[in-house]
């Protein structure tokens, strides 16, 4: 469970493929040229590891913002999916993050899911039973096409994945748009728009923003400066990284680390 209050700055972070279920308050997160309201009785659902912002925007100290994460697991929902008599037709929309509206069914399921947090002895026997009751849950709920879609999507999006992740592994290194498409068997114009259909940034946006959150983590994290952690990242111009990460965060790196190590 996550708790907060309504926040000043976003909080930037690379997204895993998940659920973000809201309890109580109300959330805002970009991708690229998404962003994606989410509040009480919905979550957000992120279907491939990718870098965005987000910001609590409803959360007191007598109802702070409350929300439970609970990772997606791909190959039970694809399990689950084949295993049903009928199921849902697959959705066309290829976004990679989506907000779904939780109903009684999804809601009771991770519900037990989360209050196996006080009894860490039942886990490996309860957990994985849950895990596969909330996918088949999702198939069946009033959003299964867009959970079909990940399932059916996943083999045909394969390759296209499999470059997200080539970048994602490679941030630090120089890395050829071409070499991209060709890793996903496209032509690098037909790789550039179903990488932005999917993650709603370009493939530099992309890299870009998984340098500069890995240098904010290195920065705090080690001690290291600004222009040493530049070139660590990737970066050949330590003013350029700096002029990129004020873009991101909102201040240059030595004030922004000031800021986060006093707060």
């Amino acid at each position: 469970m996550l708790r907060s209050f309504s926040e000043r700055h976003p909080n930037h972070l690379i997204h895993r493929p998940a659920l973000c279920i809201v309890v109580q308050g109300a959330k805002w997160t970009t991708f690229g040229e998404r962003r994606l309201h989410y509040r009480t009785n919905q979550a957000m659902v992120v279907s491939v590891e990718m870098p965005g912002a987000s910001q609590v925007v409803h959360g007191a100290p007598d109802a702070p913002y409350l929300s439970a994460v609970i990772e997606l697991d791909q190959a039970i929902l694809r399990e689950v999916y084949e295993s049903m008599e009928a199921p849902p037709t697959p959705a066309s929309d290829e976004h990679a993050a989506f907000v779904m509206e939780l109903n009684e069914a999804i809601l009771g399921c991770a519900a037990r899911a989360v209050s196996l947090l006080g009894e860490p002895q039942a886990i490996p026997l309860l957990y994985p039973g849950i895990k596969r009751e909330l996918c088949y849950r999702l198939l069946t709920g009033p959003h299964g096409a867009v959970f079909a879609r990940m399932v059916v999507g996943a083999e045909r999006n394969r390759r296209l994945v499999e470059a997200i992740h080539a970048l994602r592994g490679n941030f630090d290194k120089q890395v050829r748009v071409d070499d991209l498409a060709a890793l996903a068997g496209l032509s690098p114009t037909a790789f550039h728009r179903q990488f932005k259909a999917m993650t709603a940034m370009t493939p530099v946006q992309f890299q870009k923003q998984i340098r500069l959150m890995e240098a904010r983590r290195l920065m705090l994290s080690r001690e290291m400066s600004a222009e040493t952690v530049a070139f660590e990242v990737g970066y050949a111009s330590p003013s350029q990284f700096s002029r990129e990460y004020a873009r991101l965060f909102g201040s240059p790196p030595r004030r922004d680390i000031g800021k986060l190590l006093s707060a």
